[in-house]
């Protein structure tokens, strides 16, 4: 059976897929709780489909950026069917392009299962703020959450730097200004040098992975600014390591001084398989800034060293992704094994288990 790109898409919205997969030489493909399945029931792709797929699809800006890259990174939105992140690419001369699905409304923090101390993080004034994780985890939504919970709860000037743009944000308290990095602005760094002289008191990045992007975000957040971002890291130390890590070597013992004054919270993210494989559940890793956190970060402590200090500070609402998990596996949303494929010390994990009554 053939089928057009609508019909995929809607045959995936209503599967409540999360990506679509549309490659030369299979049929569609589509991701639901993290698993791919294959459509058997379509036809295999052929060159010409996936080419006239993209080139339906493509905005100006995609189609000039394929046609020199061989790659493009867009939004595409439709109103009956909603918004998706589209990466489209060529591999072995033909196109091929994944579409990664934008959930409709904008997200509530108190809804995505992040424990209370994100609604503290998301109350700060000034700093830094990072969300981390892996592709599919979560981050972008988690961002974007953070932004409407300030765009509702307090009377500010917020500007994003985003690429593409996914999630629209009506002015609420706040005002809401978006910029698309190509279309609005030519980088996501200009875009925050730029902000700090449009009377932005909150400026969100979609994603920190660049040096220029780096400096620009720590020196908006030395300023007074909130700088609230992504990046593909795994963990809070990770994260603290790779954004120190992305400034020049020069640079990077003045970065960590800077970084160990300005973090006021990394959370980092993973979705786990429910107990009752109908879904996926959030778990978390929070570091907050404290004295002892920034005296860590300054001084380039070991890893292990701000990894106890996440393990021992659940007064100031931090926690492992260990003790996540456990928690998720004591109210029964989680199985052990599922845990177990994610958590750092298993022996330990066990143990703690074991003293919680829960069978391993």
């Amino acid at each position: 059976m053939e089928i057009s790109l609508e019909a995929l898409l809607k045959r995936a919205v209503e599967s409540n897929a999360s990506d679509i997969h549309m490659k030369v030489g299979s049929p569609p493909t589509i991701r639901i709780d993290g698993e791919l399945r294959r459509l058997a029931d379509v036809d295999v792709l052929k060159p010409g489909d996936t080419e006239a797929m993209a080139q339906s699809i493509f905005s100006q800006k995609a189609a000039n950026q394929f046609k020199e890259t061989g790659e493009a990174d867009f939004a595409y939105g439709r109103h009956d069917l909603g918004r998706f992140r589209v990466a489209a690419f060529r591999q072995r001369g033909s196109v091929s392009l994944v579409m990664r699905r934008v959930m409709p409304g904008v997200p509530q923090l108190d809804r995505l299962g992040l424990p209370p101390v994100a609604r503290k993080i998301a109350g700060e004034e000034r700093g830094l703020v990072l969300v981390t994780g892996p592709s599919g985890s979560g981050r972008s939504t988690t961002v974007a959450a953070i932004v409407e919970y300030i765009n509702q709860n307090r009377p500010v000037s917020i500007m994003t730097a985003e690429d593409p743009i996914e999630v629209l944000f009506p002015d609420k308290m706040a005002v809401v200004a978006q910029r698309e990095v190509g279309v609005d602005t030519p980088s996501y760094a200009d875009a925050i040098r730029k902000a700090m002289r449009q009377d932005a008191d909150v400026i969100m990045v979609s994603e920190i992975s660049d040096a220029e992007t780096a400096m620009a975000a720590v020196a908006a957040a030395e300023t007074g600014h909130l700088v609230v971002a992504a990046m593909h890291t795994g963990d809070p130390v990770s994260t603290i390591d790779r954004l120190i890590g992305l400034f020049p070597r020069p640079l990077q013992e003045t970065a960590r001084l800077q970084v160990s004054h300005l973090m006021r919270g990394v959370i980092s993210q993973r979705l786990v398989e429910t107990t009752e494989a109908t879904g996926r559940v959030l778990a978390t890793e929070i570091l907050t800034g404290n004295a002892k956190v920034q005296e860590l970060i300054a001084s380039d402590a070991p890893r292990e060293a701000l990894l106890d200090v996440i393990k021992e500070s659940e007064f100031f609402g931090m926690q492992s992704f260990d003790q996540a998990l456990l928690g998720l596996v004591k109210q029964k949303r989680v199985s052990v094994s599922g845990a177990l494929a994610f958590v750092r010390n298993t022996h330990e994990f066990r143990a703690r288990a074991l003293e919680a009554g829960v069978d391993v």
